[in-house]
């Protein structure tokens, strides 16, 4: 009789499952056969952390997965390697947060634009980090809270954390107790030095910032799924340079921009791309005010994108 499992790690060749037994929970490492990687060759992974499953345990100790359950979401992102390639970061997750820092490295709004389309693609509840607010000058503080001030305003919720601030790192906590969550954001911002200050029991290894280009170090290698002892589960993964869009056309780029799901109601055009066509809703609203600037050109640079591939 097959068990039921959770991936909890993934090194590409073998997937930890973790499992209930009468003893407690126990986990096993898996193989995958192969006929789940001829379903789809645009995957470079068929399964990811946080996947449920079924599997067979084999006379070796090892197991054997039968069978990947029907996932309430995921997150995916075009593979950094090959355009046509897409890799699933995680599954089956009630909250993502995309993290980045004051400084060291640097905030990019672009970054968090493109994650968050993504998150309304899939249907994830959304969440962003601004990390190392310790480090941030009047001015830095000052653009931090302009920038919560619009996300917040959209329906994504912004925490300013920092490792030296305990309310922020218990306001996380709160945030995080009894779900599964993802952390995704640049090597260097700080995502792993607040899992460690927020769980004691997680203790991953911490990376360094270049000097020469403020770009961070990659410390995680493989994703995992961490238990937290306030419960729920963290999914720490690799850090992330690029955040490439996957299996969305350029005609439906607005539809996830929630602020341009009104104004594009009444565009002359059904296949209006926003960019430069006459009768724009979305241009009128964005000329009257009613649409940030910075958001607007960073939808028209992903639009940009989108079109070339």
């Amino acid at each position: 009789m097959p068990k039921e499992g959770r991936i909890v790690e993934s090194t590409g060749r073998w997937y930890k499952v973790a499992y209930d037994e009468d003893s407690g929970m126990q986990t096993i490492n898996c193989r995958l056969p192969g006929r789940f990687r001829l379903k789809d060759h645009a995957l470079t992974n068929p399964i990811a952390v946080g996947d449920y499953v079924e599997f067979e345990i084999n006379d070796d100790g090892s197991g054997s997965i039968e069978k990947i359950k029907d996932r309430e979401n995921y997150l995916i992102r075009q593979s950094t390697h090959r355009q046509e390639d897409h890799q699933i970061l995680a599954a089956n997750i009630d909250r993502a947060y995309v993290v980045q820092s004051v400084k060291m490295p640097r905030m990019k709004q672009g970054f968090f634009d493109r994650f968050l389309v993504t998150c309304e693609a899939y249907q994830i509840p959304a969440s962003i980090i601004i990390n190392k607010m310790d480090l941030a000058d009047e001015n830095a503080r000052a653009y931090v809270d302009s920038i919560a001030d619009l996300y917040d305003s959209l329906g994504y919720p912004v925490l300013k954390t920092s490792i030296e601030d305990e309310e922020s790192l218990n306001q996380l906590k709160e945030d995080l107790r009894d779900n599964t969550s993802v952390l995704i954001g640049p090597s260097g911002v700080g995502k792993t030095s607040l899992l460690n200050s927020i769980d004691s029991n997680i203790d991953r290894k911490v990376g360094e910032i270049s000097t020469f280009n403020e770009k961070g170090k990659h410390t995680t290698t493989f994703a995992k799924l961490l238990p937290l002892q306030i419960g729920g589960y963290i999914v720490d993964t690799p850090g992330i340079k690029e955040f490439g869009l996957v299996n969305i056309e350029p005609w439906e780029l607005s539809l996830f921009f929630p602020e341009m799901l009104e104004p594009r109601r009444n565009c002359k055009f059904n296949n209006c791309t926003h960019a430069h066509e006459p009768g724009c809703g979305v241009i009128e609203a964005f000329k009257e005010g009613h649409i940030d600037a910075d958001r607007y050109d960073s939808y028209l640079k992903i639009l940009d994108s989108l079109q070339e591939d």
